[in-house]
């Protein structure tokens, strides 16, 4: 009986912890947003941040009469969308990543790992190649990226689809093998571009530079509706992640539950590469820290990721356009402290297991 209480002790004391761990974070992105909104060379001033956003939302224009139309079009049309998006897709690049390395029952995996990445990134090269050399008025890139990557998916699913089995390893190799077709289509194209390669570099190295509202639009519902969805089916993926033959032994419908977390995010990273480019780490490290140091479950872990990668983007996005003379892409910088930073918590983690 004093076991049985001590059991659901630790429970409702781990459930409190976490529901504490998850309120800091949510209190860390709401006031990196605030501060992130006043960072950035213009002189705008914390009260006319506020005034500008609650003037907008509630459509009082009354508010809005003492400041300057630059500065209302600094906040509102620059600014806010691109804190908005780093949030977003910091959100999705970690759901995603805690999902592939349950799903795929392998620790080095991201969002990337079956390739839709690149499916993405081959859409959003031959836009912009057919910018620079074929159409004088431009087509709007995200789409074709989204495109890419949706074809990508189904692409590498039909492959890895055996038999009406696929297994986690089929998946890999899948994805590996479309990839490194789609690498070489990009390569291609970046060759056949001459001068104008650099468009083309810079989208592949992932920023969140002149991000609009049409894109938070886009990223908003898709983002938050599969989160949704991932937490929903999450105590299937818990199960899941002990091995096929016990999942099925269990009940769970295994086909059903694989494909539910498969498309739910692939498609997840569909919608962020398309918006944002490339931006690695977030969604390999994210999982990790706090898999190790909270809890393995997938119905806590997956809030606490979509949290905890908001967080991170939106401050190394500040990093990149606050404390350079010239932008630097935010993917490189989460590659720039996310690489040591996971070499850190592997050799940490074979440390402990010796």
């Amino acid at each position: 009986m004093e076991n049985r209480v001590d059991v659901i002790s630790n429970f409702n004391d781990k459930k409190k912890k976490l529901i504490v761990v998850g309120s800091v974070l949510f209190t860390f992105i709401v006031f990196l947003l605030v501060l992130s909104v006043n960072l950035g060379r213009a002189d705008i001033s914390i009260s006319e941040v506020i005034k500008i956003i609650y003037g907008k939302i509630t459509f009082d224009e009354k508010i809005l009469g003492d400041i300057s139309k630059s500065k209302i079009a600094i906040v509102w049309n620059i600014r806010l969308p691109r804190i908005l998006i780093a949030i977003f897709v910091g959100w999705g690049l970690a759901v995603s990543g805690t999902v592939f390395q349950s799903l795929l029952m392998n620790p080095l995996a991201d969002p990337y790992t079956i390739g839709v990445s690149t499916g993405a990134a081959f859409g959003a090269v031959i836009a912009i190649y057919i910018n620079i050399f074929i159409l004088e008025n431009p087509i709007p890139i995200t789409p074709f990226a989204f495109l890419g990557a949706i074809f990508t998916l189904f692409l590498v699913i039909k492959i890895a689809n055996k038999n009406g089995y696929m297994s986690s390893s089929n998946l890999i190799i899948s994805g590996i093998i479309v990839s490194s077709i789609l690498s070489a289509g990009i390569s291609f194209l970046k060759s056949a571009s001459g001068e104008q390669v650099s468009a083309i570099i810079y989208w592949l190295m992932g920023s969140l530079d002149s991000r609009s509202w049409n894109q938070v639009i886009l990223s908003f519902p898709v983002i938050m509706i599969l989160t949704f969805v991932c937490i929903y089916f999450s105590e299937d993926l818990n199960i899941l992640a002990l091995g096929e033959c016990q999942a099925r032994s269990l009940g769970v419908n295994t086909k059903k539950i694989r494909s539910i977390f498969l498309i739910s995010a692939s498609l997840i990273t569909a919608v962020c590469v398309s918006v944002s480019g490339i931006i690695g780490f977030i969604g390999l490290i994210v999982p990790h820290m706090l898999r190790f140091s909270l809890t393995s479950d997938n119905k806590s872990l997956i809030p606490l990721s979509a949290l905890l990668g908001s967080l991170l983007l939106l401050f190394a996005d500040n990093i990149s356009r606050v404390l350079f003379n010239v932008e630097i892409p935010v993917g490189v910088i989460t590659t720039l402290f996310g690489g040591p930073f996971f070499i850190y918590i592997f050799i940490s983690k074979n440390k402990s297991i010796q």
